[in-house]
C-alpha cells in the first residue's frame, strides 16, 4: 500500500467484497481485503478464487430499456465496476442474458485486485468481530459467514439471523449430450450480448415424459434437513424443482420447463415441455441445466436426470445441491448507508444484507465500497436516487420493506417510485429506466477519483 490514510478493510472477497474493494481503492483509499478460503472452506465454494460464482453463471437480463436487472447492469458500468467489466470480458452465448465464464471471470476480477497499488489481500478467517482498532469495515461474507462471525453479529444485533436455503443447478459435459434429439435455439430467437438467438440446448418432452417426470421428481429421495434446518423458508426466486413440482402439475411447465417460444425442428411443433440448458464455461464444454437447483440425493439426480430426452447419457460435471444462506433483518438493523446502527463502524454488503442475485449482490458492494471510501475522506456519504436500480434496492433493503416479514429480494420495476403519466408495459419501463440512468449521473459525479 503506498497511502498513508487509514485502510477500510472489508471480510469476504465474494461478488460483493470485490466490488466494495474496488470501489474504495478506485477513489484513492488503501482498502485491506479479508478472505478466508483456502484456510477455511465453505459448503458450496470449489475453488479460492475471488468472485467465485457458486450456483447459476447467469447475470440475467442485460436489457437496460426493459428489465430492472438489465439496467442495474449498465448503472454498474456508469459506475465503473469491476464486477461487470469482468463479466463483459467474458460473456458466454445465453440469449437475452448475461452469462459469464465462471473460471476467466473469477481470475479476471482478482487479478484486477491484485494488480491495484491499494489493496492488500489477506488470506485469513475472521473470527468474531473484527478488532476494534479497525474503525472502517465492510463485512460481505455473504451467505455462507462463518459460524463464529455470525454468532457474533447475532450477539451484536440482537437479532436472530434469518436464513434461507439457495440452490445449485446440475452442470452436464457437452460431450454426454444427444444432439440427434437436443436442438439449439433462444426462446423466440432472442439474441443477447454474446449470443445469436440459437443459445441453448432444448430438451423436448411429450405429455407422458412431462408426467413422469414429475412424478419421479416427487417419489425420488430427497435430502434430510438437520433439525435446526426444518423451519428455514426457501426463496421463492430459486425453489428446488421438487418443491415447485409438489405445487401442482403444471407448475414445472410454467416455469424452469416452459416450452413458450420454442419449435422443435423434428416436428415443427412446440413441445410441451423442454428442459433448457446453458453454456457454462468458455469452452463450450460444460452446460447447466437451467433452474434445476434440486435437494434430491445425487444417485436419484443421476436416475431422473437421465431420463430427459437428449440427456440419456449425461455425465455430470457436478450434480444440484443446496446450502443454507444467512441474512440480516436490514430494515431494523441498518441505516441508509448500510451501516450497523448497534456498532456504526461495521457496515455489510451484499447477500447478508438481504438483496438477492449476483447483481444484486456486487451492486450493495459497489454502493458500500463508495460509503465508506467518501466516510474516510471526510464526506458525507450521499445514497443514490430512490429513482435509480441501485437506489430502489438500497431503499428496500434499509427500510423499504416491513421489517417484520423482511424476505430477500431481486431488483426489479415494483421498487420504483412511480412515475409521472399513464404509463404502462413496455413504455412505462422505459420510462423508469431512462429516469433512472438520467438521475444517476447526478450521483456518480461526487465521489472523488484517483488520478
Amino acid at each position: 500500500m503506498t497511502s498513508s490514510t487509514k485502510p477500510i478493510h472489508i471480510v469476504g472477497g465474494g461478488l460483493a467484497g470485490s466490488e466494495a474493494a474496488w470501489q474504495a481503492a478506485s477513489a484513492g483509499v488503501p482498502v485491506v481485503l479479508h478472505e478466508m478460503r483456502p484456510v477455511r472452506g465453505t459448503e458450496a465454494h470449489l475453488t479460492d478464487g475471488l468472485a467465485e460464482l457458486v450456483c447459476s453463471n447467469s447475470f440475467r437480463s442485460d436489457d437496460s430499456a426493459n428489465n430492472a436487472v438489465g439496467l442495474l447492469h449498465e448503472e454498474m458500468r456508469r459506475a465503473g465496476s469491476l464486477i461487470m467489466r469482468a463479466a463483459d470480458t467474458h460473456k458466454l452465448p445465453a440469449g437475452g442474458a448475461l452469462a459469464v465464464d465462471r473460471v476467466g471471470f473469477s481470475a479476471a476480477v482478482q487479478a484486477a485486485l491484485l494488480a491495484h497499488p491499494l489493496v492488500e489481500l489477506r488470506r485469513a478467517e475472521v473470527a468474531g468481530l473484527p478488532p476494534d482498532d479497525w474503525d472502517s469495515v465492510i463485512i460481505a461474507t455473504g451467505p455462507l459467514t462463518s459460524p463464529a462471525l455470525a454468532e457474533a453479529i447475532r450477539r451484536l444485533s440482537g437479532e436472530e439471523s434469518l436464513a434461507f436455503f439457495d440452490a445449485i443447478a446440475p452442470i452436464v459435459h457437452y460431450d454426454s449430450i444427444d444432439r440427434s434429439i437436443v436442438w439449439k435455439q433462444s426462446r423466440y430467437d432472442k439474441g443477447g450480448p454474446a449470443g445469436d438467438g440459437a443459445d441453448y440446448f432444448n430438451c423436448p418432452l411429450d405429455r407422458d415424459e412431462y408426467e413422469a417426470f414429475v412424478a419421479g421428481l416427487l417419489a425420488a429421495d430427497k435430502t434430510e434437513f438437520k433439525e435446526w434446518e426444518t423451519t428455514t423458508p426457501y426463496f421463492d426466486g430459486c425453489l428446488p424443482i421438487e418443491v415447485m413440482a409438489a405445487r401442482g402439475p403444471d407448475t414445472l411447465r410454467w416455469g424452469p420447463m416452459k416450452p413458450v417460444g420454442l419449435r422443435d425442428p423434428r416436428t415443427g411443433r412446440r413441445p410441451w415441455a423442454v428442459v433448457q440448458l446453458r453454456q457454462d464455461n468458455a469452452l463450450g464444454t460444460l452446460w447447466n441445466i437451467v433452474g434445476f437447483q434440486t435437494k434430491l440425493k445425487h444417485g436419484e439426480q443421476t436416475r431422473l436426470f437421465r431420463t430427459i430426452p437428449g440427456l440419456d447419457r449425461a455425465e455430470f460435471a457436478r450434480l444440484g445441491g443446496l446450502h443454507r444462506n444467512t441474512f440480516l433483518n436490514s430494515p431494523r438493523l441498518l441505516d441508509a448507508t448500510l451501516r450497523l446502527t448497534a456498532m456504526p463502524r461495521l457496515r455489510f454488503a451484499g447477500q447478508i444484507t438481504g438483496c438477492e442475485g449476483y447483481v444484486e449482490s456486487a451492486a450493495v458492494g459497489l454502493m458500500t465500497g463508495r460509503f465508506a471510501a467518501a466516510e474516510r475522506q471526510g464526506l458525507a456519504p450521499a445514497a443514490p436516487p430512490a429513482t435509480t436500480a441501485m437506489g430502489a434496492l438500497l431503499g428496500h433493503i434499509t427500510g423499504g420493506a416491513d421489517a417484520k416479514t423482511f424476505q430477500p429480494m431481486n431488483v426489479n420495476f415494483g421498487l420504483f417510485p412511480p412515475i409521472d403519466g399513464n404509463l404502462r408495459g413496455k413504455e412505462r419501463k422505459q420510462a423508469l429506466s431512462a429516469r433512472a440512468l438520467s438521475d444517476l449521473d447526478g450521483w456518480l459525479r461526487p465521489l472523488p477519483r484517483a488520478a
